[in-house]
């Protein structure tokens, strides 16, 4: 067996071996060392309203180029993004994706600026697990005067997002559900690590949070119940509680991908489940009603 590396980025620390994949499907090694292969790698480019990342609270009525690669380090069933993230059509997006530099993005971003564009979105696939490209992007975005925005399911390592901190203005991530099996069991994931992230980013950008609300799986009120009370006890750098100003959209969810065993979530249900988290948080917002 040949020499491996590890890669460092989430929790898996995955051995790769030269010329082998992560679990994540966008990193590799060569020549000993690891690397993105999916660096500015493009499947995805679109100028959205920046409530569709869903960001209710940061320049609302605005827009953001949105612009995703491919490859994930979670596996939800119920991925809206599977064919650039990690679904069998992977290998065909990895193959036709587009090279488009940093300068390049930026210039672009620039571009559209008149067209109401503030900056850039890394989005649609997990960006983190191509996060040199992010860094490298975000910094030239901040140099034109734009915003730099994250939509992430919040698993990598705190050492990664250090590298990002600086340049990151905005992320909304992810808080699938707040047991560990959920977690683990549905997601392939570790809810510990999700929660490390916000509780670090909340220090440095402005967050949101997202949950799509699964019938039988994350569905119950005591569940919102804890998962509020935890998101209202969250503090700025200096200390401060900011929780209770966490924006928390809660999403309705519509059977796809390998999930398609239940129908959509009841309207009545995420409504109420929205009523349970206003109990504990200022700003609720109900999505895919």
């Amino acid at each position: 067996m040949g020499i491996t590396k590890e890669c460092s980025v989430c929790f898996r620390h995955c051995k790769i071996s030269e010329g082998g994949l992560g679990f994540c499907g966008a990193r590799g090694v060569k020549d000993g060392e690891v690397y993105a292969l999916n660096y500015g790698r493009i499947t995805s480019l679109a100028l959205d309203p920046i409530e569709k990342k869903p960001l209710k609270r940061f320049h609302p009525r605005s827009k953001i180029l949105s612009v995703g690669s491919y490859g994930c380090n979670l596996r939800c069933p119920f991925c809206q993004n599977s064919s650039i993230s990690w679904g069998d059509e992977v290998p065909e997006y990895r193959e036709r994706a587009e090279y488009l530099s940093p300068e390049e993005l930026a210039a672009a971003a620039l571009h559209y600026r008149d067209r109401g564009n503030i900056g850039v979105a890394f989005t649609y696939n997990e960006p983190f697990v191509g996060y040199e490209y992010v860094r490298d992007t975000a910094k030239l975005v901040h140099e034109l005067g734009m915003y730099n925005v994250m939509v992430t399911n919040g698993t990598a390592e705190l050492s990664v997002y250090s590298e990002l901190a600086l340049y990151i203005d905005a992320m909304n991530i992810d808080l699938k559900g707040f047991t560990e099996q959920y977690y683990k069991d549905l997601l392939n994931g570790d809810l510990g690590v999700v929660k490390a992230m916000i509780t670090e980013a909340v220090k440095h950008c402005h967050v949101e949070l997202t949950t799509l609300i699964i019938p039988g799986e994350n569905d119950s009120e005591e569940e919102m119940r804890e998962m509020c009370a935890w998101i209202s006890e969250l503090k700025d750098a200096d200390g401060n509680p900011i929780g209770r100003n966490v924006p928390l959209h809660v999403s309705r969810f519509h059977p796809c991908f390998h999930m398609t065993d239940r129908r959509s979530t009841d309207v009545a249900k995420v409504y109420r489940l929205a009523e349970v988290a206003r109990e504990k948080l200022k700003y609720v917002y109900t999505g895919n009603c």
